[in-house]
C-alpha cells in the first residue's frame, strides 16, 4: 500500500513481519557473495618505502640554497617525469611485466596500468608543528608478486633519487653558467661607470663636493695672503715716494731748484700710490690727485723756465753725494719690491678668481657627480650580488655532486607479508551493505504492486464509505487464538 497512504509505525512494522525474510535473505546472500568474491579475487601486494626531506649538511648561512619553486612542486614535477611513458615502458621491458598483454595490448595501456599501481603521498607534518615544509613522502607499488612488488618499490625509490639529484645538478649548473654571463655583462658596465667617474674627477678636479670644504679655506687664506700683499705695496709705495721726496729735495737742494714744490710733488706722488692701493684709477680720488701732479709739475717746468739762471742749472753737474747714492739705492729696491709685491698680488687674485670659479661650478658638478655616483654604486652593488650568486651556485653544485643533500631513504622498500587488495573485511561490509539495500528494494517494489486491503482504515481510504464490522480472516482468528491460548473457530459438519 506504499505510495497510496500515508502509512503509521504500525503498518510499518507489519511490513517488516511479512517481508523479514526476504531482508535477511538477501543481506545473508549477498554477504557471502561478498566474501567469496574477495576470496576468487586476484591478490595484489603492495610494497613501500618511506623517503625524507632532511635539511642540507652546510648550513644556509654558509651556502644558500639556489632550488627554485615550492619542494611540494618540485616533487609534483619530479612524479610527472618518472611516471611518464619513456620511463614505465623501461621498467615494463626490464622486469617483464604484464608478459600476457604484451604484443596484445598497446603499450599506453600497459603504461597506463602501471601508472595506477604506483602511488607517491607527502608525509603530513606534525599537528603541533608550525613549520610548513614538506617532511617527507611515501612511495607505494602494488603487484600480484610480493617480490616483484618489492622489486618494483625499490627502482621508483632509486629513480626519484637520481632524478632529484641530476635536476638539483643540472640547476646548479645552469645557473652558474647564467649568472657566469651576467657577471661579465655587469663587469663591463661597472667598468665603464669607473671610467666615467674618473674621468668626470679629472675634468672638475678641485670642484667635487669632497672638495668644497677644504677650496673654501684655501679661498679664506688666500684673502688674507691678498690684504697682506696690499697691504705691504701700499707700505712700499709709501716708502717709495718717501725715499723720492727726499731724493728731489737733495737733488733740489744742489741744483737750486725749489725744494718745497719738490717736497709737494713728493707728498702728492705718496698720497697717488696710497690711493691706488685702494681704489682703482676711475676712483675721483685717484682722477684729481692725477691732475693736481699734473699741474704741479707744469708749475714746477713753468718755474725752472722762467728762473734766469735756469740754463746754468741746467748745464750744473750734480755731484753724487753719499747720501744721494743712498737715497737712489732705496728707490731702487723700493722699484723692485713694488714690482715682486704687485706680481704677488696678482698671483693670488689669479688664485682667487679659479677657486671662486669652482665655487660657483660646484653645484653643478654636485648635481652630476652624484647620479654617476649612484650610477656607480648601483652597478657595484648588483656586480657584488651576481659574485656572491655564483659563489653560491659553484658551492650547491659541488654539493649535489658530493652527495644526495635532500632526500634519505629512511625505510627501504618492504616485502609484503599479505595482500593489500581484496579486503576480505571490507568486501564482506560492502556484501551486507548491497544484501539490506537489495532487500529493501524487493520489499518497496513487493509492497507497492501489493494491492490487498488489510486494515480498516485501507477500506475507508479507498472505498470512502464507513465500516460497519470487521470479519477477521481465519489464519488471523487463529494466529489471535494461538496468541491467547484458546483453539481457533472451528467448522462442525452437521450429520
Amino acid at each position: 500500500m506504499i505510495g497510496h497512504r500515508q502509512l503509521t509505525f504500525e503498518d510499518y512494522r507489519g511490513i517488516f513481519r511479512r517481508r523479514k525474510w526476504a531482508l535477511l535473505i538477501s543481506a545473508v546472500l549477498c554477504t557471502g557473495v561478498g566474501y567469496l568474491v574477495s576470496l576468487a579475487w586476484p591478490k595484489e601486494y603492495t610494497s613501500q618505502t618511506v623517503i625524507l626531506v632532511q635539511q642540507p649538511a652546510v648550513p644556509e648561512s654558509y651556502v644558500t640554497d639556489i632550488s627554485s619553486g615550492d619542494l611540494k612542486q618540485r616533487l609534483t614535477t619530479l612524479q610527472e617525469q618518472i611516471l611518464s611513458r619513456s620511463r614505465l615502458e623501461t621498467i615494463i621491458n626490464k622486469f617483464g611485466l604484464f608478459p600476457k598483454d604484451r604484443g596484445q595490448v598497446p603499450m599506453e595501456s600497459l603504461v597506463a596500468r602501471l601508472q595506477k599501481k604506483i602511488v607517491v603521498t607527502p608525509v603530513k607534518p606534525m599537528a603541533e608543528s608550525n613549520s610548513t615544509q614538506l617532511p617527507g613522502f611515501v612511495i607505494r607499488v602494488s603487484n600480484r608478486d610480493p617480490s616483484l612488488a618489492q622489486k618494483l618499490c625499490n627502482e621508483v625509490s632509486s629513480m626519484f633519487l637520481s632524478e632529484n639529484l641530476r635536476v638539483r645538478h643540472d640547476q646548479a649548473q645552469g645557473t652558474t653558467v647564467f649568472l657566469v654571463q651576467q657577471l661579465q655583462d655587469a663587469k663591463t658596465k661597472l667598468d665603464d661607470q669607473d671610467a666615467k667617474l674618473a674621468a668626470f674627477k679629472g675634468r672638475y678636479i678641485g670642484s667635487l663636493p669632497d672638495d668644497q670644504q677644504a677650496n673654501m679655506s684655501i679661498l679664506s687664506g688666500l684673502n688674507s695672503q691678498l690684504d697682506a700683499a696690499t697691504q705691504a705695496l701700499s707700505r712700499a709705495q709709501q716708502d717709495k715716494a718717501f725715499a723720492e721726496s727726499m731724493l728731489a729735495q737733495q737733488v733740489a737742494s744742489q741744483s737750486g731748484e725749489n725744494p718745497s714744490e719738490q717736497k709737494q710733488l713728493a707728498d702728492l706722488q705718496s698720497q697717488l700710490a696710497a690711493m691706488q692701493a685702494k681704489y682703482t684709477n676711475d676712483h675721483p680720488d685717484v682722477i684729481r690727485l692725477k691732475q693736481n701732479i699734473s699741474d704741479l709739475k707744469q708749475k714746477i717746468a713753468a718755474d725752472a723756465a722762467s728762473t734766469p739762471s735756469s740754463e746754468n742749472a741746467k748745464n750744473a753737474v750734480v755731484v753724487d753725494t753719499p747720501e744721494l747714492q743712498q737715497l737712489r739705492a732705496q728707490v731702487h729696491q723700493y722699484d723692485s719690491i713694488l714690482k715682486e709685491k704687485a706680481a704677488q698680488q696678482r698671483d693670488i687674485q689669479r688664485q682667487i678668481n679659479m677657486y671662486q670659479g669652482r665655487m660657483q661650478l660646484s653645484p653643478n658638478v654636485e648635481e652630476q657627480y652624484k647620479q654617476l655616483t649612484r650610477d656607480y654604486q648601483s652597478a657595484l652593488e648588483f656586480y657584488n650580488d651576481l659574485l656572491k650568486k655564483r659563489s653560491d651556485s659553484e658551492m650547491q653544485s659541488e654539493i649535489s655532486q658530493n652527495e644526495n643533500a635532500e632526500f634519505r631513504v629512511l625505510d627501504p622498500p618492504n616485502l609484503p607479508a599479505g595482500p593489500s587488495f581484496p579486503n576480505p573485511l571490507y568486501f564482506t561490509l560492502g556484501g551486507l551493505a548491497a544484501g539490506l539495500a537489495l532487500g529493501l528494494a524487493l520489499t518497496v517494489l513487493t509492497e507497492v504492486r501489493d494491492k490487498t486491503l488489510r486494515t480498516e482504515e485501507d477500506v475507508e481510504f479507498f472505498l470512502q464509505l464507513p465500516t460497519l464490522a470487521n470479519i477477521p480472516s481465519i489464519d488471523s482468528a487463529r494466529r489471535n487464538a494461538a496468541a491467547s491460548g484458546k483453539d481457533g473457530p472451528r467448522l462442525v459438519a452437521s450429520a
